[in-house]
């Protein structure tokens, strides 16, 4: 990202800060992600024009509840009352010590929560954190970082206890197609990730003091999930997207993690990536075109036109798995089937 791209980026962030997380009761606001994909990309001409599209349905922030502390914080922890609080909470932590510090103390405190506002919080930490790493603290920057991670403090959830494990193929994309679906998929996410009974154990193998071993396994479930969105996206083309963006956003957050927490953040990654899958799966898939697959920058440049966030994330999570694997076309087909699955913002 250049210094153009920065500067557009934190002016954005610094406009979107006063709004709420949320609108409509519960709808995320995805703002802030796509604004950072899209500078990130070489799009920041269309940033501030995205934002004004955009901002007209989101609403402010919701008012205070209560103070959040050193001592209460368990108490507030999933308590959507406390959206605004948790966000000035973290700000005066990251207010006192390093970003980084805050981060290592938090994660594995949110991580069984990973599916919390169908796994956007986690997906806004990735963003927060991909660029506080590649471009440096500014104050937007660790402003963006307090309010993802306050997102995530206030709508923490966990998936149902006792999921049964079954046995799980290796490849990353055949245990995501062996994952069965919820026995009734209606509803929305939280009813369907409710119902979860039995989901394959791909995780279970891996070492749990090896954490290489972790974020090379990570990096082909993102691969795995990107690719299975190619073929099944069109079971739910909205919902699916976050199979891929949401252990995408794990595996960018390593990085600035402790190596040790590298093993549990794969398995909280798997947890949220076949959750989904479940709740949103549909019983076929369907074969990939063979129409040749567009280069990373126009595919980009697409998604940016298309407009809408999900798909502009999906590209972007396409984009990191094809620069992995520039031999391999399916992760751009499956960023160009989004823009054919999910309707444009007109």
């Amino acid at each position: 990202m250049d210094t153009n791209a920065a500067g557009t980026l934190d002016e954005a962030l610094t406009r979107l800060h006063t709004t709420g997380p949320e609108f409509e009761g519960w709808l995320t606001n995805h703002a802030p992600m796509a604004v950072e994909a899209l500078a990130r990309h070489g799009q920041e001409h269309r940033v501030h024009r995205w934002v004004d599209a955009y901002r007209s349905r989101l609403e402010d922030r919701p008012a205070g509840h209560g103070r959040i502390t050193s001592d209460n914080w368990r108490e507030a922890l999933g308590d959507p009352r406390y959206l605004t609080d948790w966000a000035e909470y973290f700000g005066v932590l990251l207010a006192e010590r390093p970003w980084r510090a805050v981060l290592a103390e938090w994660w594995p405190r949110l991580l069984p929560g990973i599916t919390a506002g169908a796994t956007h919080p986690v997906i806004r930490v990735g963003h927060a954190v991909r660029v506080l790493l590649g471009e440096g603290e500014t104050g937007p920057r660790l402003a963006e970082l307090a309010h993802a991670l306050g997102y995530w403090a206030a709508r923490h959830q966990r998936l149902p206890a006792g999921i049964e494990a079954l046995p799980a193929p290796g490849p990353a994309e055949e245990a995501l197609r062996a994952v069965e679906a919820v026995y009734d998929q209606s509803g929305g996410i939280n009813a369907r990730l409710g119902r979860l009974r039995r989901l394959p154990a791909w995780t279970a193998g891996a070492p749990a003091d090896d954490p290489a071993a972790a974020h090379e396994r990570l990096r082909r479930l993102v691969r795995g999930a990107t690719d299975f969105y190619a073929t099944h996206g069109h079971g739910e083309p909205v919902m699916l997207v976050h199979a891929a963006t949401a252990p995408n956003a794990v595996l960018r957050t390593l990085p600035a993690l402790p190596a040790e927490l590298w093993p549990a953040s794969l398995d909280a990654a798997w947890a949220a990536s076949s959750g989904v899958v479940a709740a949103y799966r549909p019983a076929e898939g369907t074969p990939v075109g063979r129409a040749a697959a567009l280069a990373p920058e126009e595919l980009f440049e697409r998604a940016a036109r298309h407009g809408d966030a999900h798909a502009i994330k999906l590209v972007d999570t396409a984009l990191d798995v094809a620069a992995g694997h520039p031999d391999d076309t399916l992760a751009l087909r499956a960023g160009a089937r989004s823009l054919e699955l999910i309707d444009p913002v007109d």
